[in-house]
C-alpha cells in the first residue's frame, strides 16, 4: 500500500486545501494528514492563531473524502518521526518548499510539489475578515 502524507495548520479550510488533498490522494492509496498543534501554530503564525483548535481542525479534516487519517504533531522532530514510523512513500508540500529543506523527506521515497492557488490562504481570508 502506497501512503501519501501532507501537513499544515489547516486553520481555515478553503478550496485550495481541498484541491491539495485531492491531488495528494491521487498519488497513492492512503492519505495521511499532519496537523500542527495549537502551540506550534502560535509559534509559526503568532499568538492570535489558530482560530480553530487542533481537535476541531482534526475533526473537520477527517470529514473530507480524500483524507484517511489525521494526526496532530508538536515539533519538527515529531513530524520527522511520523514520516519515518508510518512508512510514508510520498510527501506532498507546497511549491514554496522547492529547493528548501522538507522536514521528514529523508524518510520517504519522493517529494511532490503542489502549486498553491493564488489568492487562497487562511491568512489572506483572515486579513479580509479583519479589514486588512
Amino acid at each position: 500500500m502506497k501512503k501519501v502524507w501532507t501537513n499544515g495548520c489547516y486553520d481555515i479550510l478553503h478550496v485550495g486545501h481541498i484541491k491539495l488533498f485531492k491531488y495528494a490522494k491521487s498519488l497513492g492509496d492512503t492519505l495521511m494528514v499532519g496537523v500542527d498543534s495549537d502551540s506550534r501554530v502560535k509559534e509559526l503564525k503568532g499568538m492570535s492563531r489558530p482560530i480553530n483548535n487542533q481537535y476541531d481542525r482534526q475533526e473537520v479534516l477527517l470529514s473530507n473524502q480524500y483524507v484517511d487519517e489525521v494526526v496532530i504533531f508538536n515539533s519538527a522532530d515529531d513530524l520527522r518521526n511520523l514520516i519515518k514510523t508510518n512508512d510514508i512513500h510520498t510527501m506532498v508540500v507546497g511549491e514554496e518548499y522547492r529547493n528548501k529543506e522538507v522536514i521528514g523527506s529523508e524518510h520517504c521515497q519522493e517529494v511532490m510539489f503542489f502549486t498553491k492557488i493564488k489568492g487562497l490562504s487562511s491568512t489572506q481570508i483572515l486579513d479580509e475578515i479583519n479589514g486588512y
